[in-house]
This record gives structure tokens, C-alpha cells and sequence, in this order.
């Protein structure tokens, strides 16, 4: 599906310390999920543009809970290739287009 960098990696990237990183999961700015063999608590390389948080993820994380989506579901919505856009839907936040994509997590919820 998706590049994943664990919480320290993730750190690194963004040039800040473990304990900034968990502020961010803490406050939704960003998401987790388990994987690999041994359960490594990661998140989307995706989730990182230019070494920052890509800006709209957070409010688009909001929507998404709001409709009701999981984490993890959520990180599967984001990164799944739609022909409407084209490309998924991360991408496209990744290119500014947040507000279409807003509209688009919004919609889910009915």
C-alpha cells in the first residue's frame, strides 16, 4: 500500500524528538497504525512532505473521524488510488487540493 516510517524514523524526518511526535498523534495531526511482523507502531512516509507534516492532513484526519472512519481506515481511504481524481486522495492534499478532498470525506459520512 504505503511507505512506512516508524515513530523514531518519523522523528528524524521531521527533525524533531519522539516526545513532539506523540504530541502530534495526540493532537490528530497525524495517525498510526501497527504493522510489519512485529506490530511497529508507523505511520505514512506519505504523511510527509518537504520534511513537515503535510499542513491540511490534520483537518482532514477531523473529517474522516467525524464520519466515523478508524485510523486505520482512514489511512486506507487516503491512500487509495481513485480514477476521479486521478491518484488518491493523500496525494492530492499533498498538492494543495484540500478542500475537494474535504468535500469528498465529508460525503462518506451520509
Amino acid at each position: 500500500m504505503t511507505e512506512w516510517l516508524s515513530l523514531p524514523d518519523l522523528a528524524e524526518q521531521l527533525g524533531i524528538s519522539i516526545k513532539d511526535v506523540h504530541r502530534l498523534l495526540d493532537e490528530r495531526s497525524i495517525v498510526e497504525a501497527r504493522v510489519g511482523e512485529r506490530n511497529v507502531r508507523s505511520v505514512p512516509a506519505g504523511f510527509v512532505q518537504d520534511g513537515r507534516v503535510v499542513e491540511s492532513l490534520k483537518g482532514t484526519i477531523t473529517v474522516l473521524v467525524d464520519s466515523g472512519f478508524s485510523d486505520e481506515e482512514l489511512i486506507g481511504w487516503l491512500f487509495t488510488p481513485d480514477e476521479s481524481l486521478p491518484g488518491t486522495p493523500m496525494q492530492a492534499l499533498r498538492e494543495g487540493r484540500k478542500t475537494e478532498i474535504r468535500r469528498r470525506a465529508q460525503a462518506l459520512a451520509w
